[in-house]
């Protein structure tokens, strides 16, 4: 490139450019490709030089993929918002903090698209899961929970029924084995299984691909057995039309049938469940998984690690949440707009919702601890807060803990070292130097949530060990995460004090603002042990308190 390009980007990269060269620039970017790829490379390597010349931070950020920031000159506040768009559109999103008054910077939240709309999140899928029972997923295939966005591509099911939700509004209710290979919201693909289709009317056109045919739904419900050797069709209700093979063009109507490949037949396809019979089946199950989940609970609290356990289900009283341990002094209490509903087990169990900033549950847990796991169940419907609280010391002093969800999917643990030191360190997400009240380092893993997995329960684990020097962290069961701790970062003597569950209030601050920290979403069992549980220990508590289709 030339030097004055260069000279002008690096410039905007350190924040000395003059106004008229900036405006220069920008009519380059809007012009050239190949000045826009320079811009690019030119980011890409400060972002990459900074990294390597930050001292360690105790504190671990992560600069998030989809963004890249930099800050601007105050005086070009107000060009920069104006530009912004067309800008963001050349860089392939990259985005600009603009305005600078004593560090306050404002974000450009939205970025347009050619069209000059908002960018918004994309996710890729076709499909949801609605409900699944006693599912085994092929080798190599996808894997998927209840409520999960299902994919462009093939779907194994060795065994077991699911019933998937296309985007159209048709409705599948697989028995396994099968095999499918789902093509778009309106379009799948049948090697192998039994199926019903619901089609409503706002999906008519809805259509199953399997040999050499398609089915194509004209309303209402239809049934379908295919095999290696044999695929048969039969409308339980409405009309369907064929398309290709040897019935190309053929309608059939309520209780007609054909058979599309293979040897004849005049059978009837019977056996096969409905919606209703799942929802039924969806019920017992719920109601027996809460059963048994009962009687381990029970036993679980007989476990004399347990610090404290909160089983919203089991030991909510109006607006007291009692200690399963038989420890009144840290009973819970429900606080401000923390609203009870329905649990992992649906009707059959609670759990706090605490979706307003106000939500909390408060407690105090006394005493020193030589080891901590906490564990809860937590459905997340969104992660608008920087940082989404699960349970939180009040003061964070020295050896008290801090468990939370950062806004980019990411469980976050971390202990108080020393309360006492003032910690400056170069922030990668935030790009610039902050300062941080106390020595201590956030563990945290890469991200297992994102808005595709809204509404869904997780197993949440993390495990502080003084005594093997290891932090590690669990999402359903499986260990995501293991990091050392450093020597300088170790801490035996552990406590808790005043805390949160839900949400930080930090009581004893002198002003009467607080960092918005409440989780958008519902916990319904929190469990804390003075002992760092083994893998095999965390596997048995997510097994034995799993919700149905998990």
């Amino acid at each position: 490139m030339d030097n004055q390009l260069r000279k002008w980007i690096y410039q905007t990269i350190d924040q000395t450019i003059e106004q008229g060269d900036f405006d220069a620039l920008q009519d380059r970017l809007e012009t050239d490709e190949e000045a826009r790829a320079e811009y690019l490379k030119a980011v890409n390597l400060s972002e990459s030089l900074h990294e390597i010349a930050s001292t360690p931070e105790p504190v671990g950020t992560t600069v998030t993929p989809a963004a890249s920031f930099m800050r601007w000159p105050g005086i070009f506040a107000a060009r920069s918002l104006m530009i912004a768009a067309s800008t963001l559109i050349l860089v392939s999103g990259i985005a600009y903090w603009i305005g600078h008054q004593q560090s306050n910077l404002t974000p450009i939240v939205a970025s347009s698209t050619a069209s000059g709309s908002e960018d918004e999140s994309l996710i890729a899928g076709h499909a949801t899961l609605r409900r699944a029972f006693d599912v085994r997923w092929g080798q190599g295939h996808q894997r998927a929970k209840v409520g999960d966005v299902l994919g462009h591509g093939p779907l194994r099911l060795e065994s077991g029924l699911a019933e998937i939700d296309f985007f159209c509004g048709a409705t599948l209710i697989v028995e396994g084995p099968a095999e499918l290979d789902i093509e778009s919201d309106w379009s799948v693909r049948v090697d192998q299984g039994r199926l019903r289709a619901t089609v409503p009317p706002a999906a008519r056109g809805f259509r199953i691909k399997t040999a050499d045919s398609e089915v194509i739904d004209l309303g209402t419900e239809f049934t379908m057995d295919v095999s290696e050797e044999q695929a048969r069709v039969e409308v339980v209700d409405g009309e369907i039309m064929l398309r290709g093979g040897d019935h190309d063009g053929l309608h059939l109507l309520t209780g007609e049938r054909r058979t599309l490949m293979g040897a004849p037949s005049s059978e009837s396809i019977e056996g096969l469940a409905t919606s209703s019979d799942l929802l039924k089946r969806d019920e017992a199950a719920t109601f027996e998984r809460f059963r048994s989940w009962r009687e381990t609970n029970q036993a679980k609290q007989n476990d004399e690690r347990l610090i404290a356990h909160y089983s919203l289900s089991t030991h909510l009283n109006g607006r007291t949440l009692s200690d399963a341990t038989s420890n009144p002094s840290q009973d819970g209490l429900l606080l401000g707009p923390a609203q009870v509903v329905e649990g992992r087990f649906g009707e059959h169990s609670q759990g706090v919702n605490f979706d307003r900033p106000g939500a909390r549950i408060r407690t105090r847990i006394d005493g020193q601890f030589e080891a901590f796991t906490f564990a809860c169940w937590v459905k997340i419907d969104d992660l608008q807060q920087r940082y989404n609280a699960l349970f939180m010391g009040d003061g964070y002093e020295n050896g008290e803990p801090h468990w939370q969800i950062r806004d980019d999917g990411r469980l976050m643990f971390s202990v108080m070292v020393d309360d006492s030191r003032e910690i400056e360190f170069y922030n990668k997400r935030d790009q610039r130097v902050v300062k941080d009240a106390g020595l201590h380092r956030v563990y945290m893993t890469e991200p297992f949530w994102d808005i595709s997995k809204s509404g869904q329960w997780f197993h949440l684990v993390s495990v502080y060990d003084p005594s093997a020097k290891r932090v590690r962290q669990y999402i359903n069961g499986q260990l995501v995460s293991e990091v050392e701790i450093e020597q300088e970062l170790l801490v035996k003597d552990l406590r808790i004090g005043p805390a949160e569950i839900g949400n930080w209030g930090q009581p004893f601050r002198e002003t009467p603002w607080f960092a918005v920290r409440n989780l958008d979403g519902t916990l319904d069992e929190l469990s804390i042990y003075n002992a760092a549980l083994t893998g095999n220990e965390i596997e048995t508590l997510y097994e034995s308190g799993k919700p149905v289709g998990y």
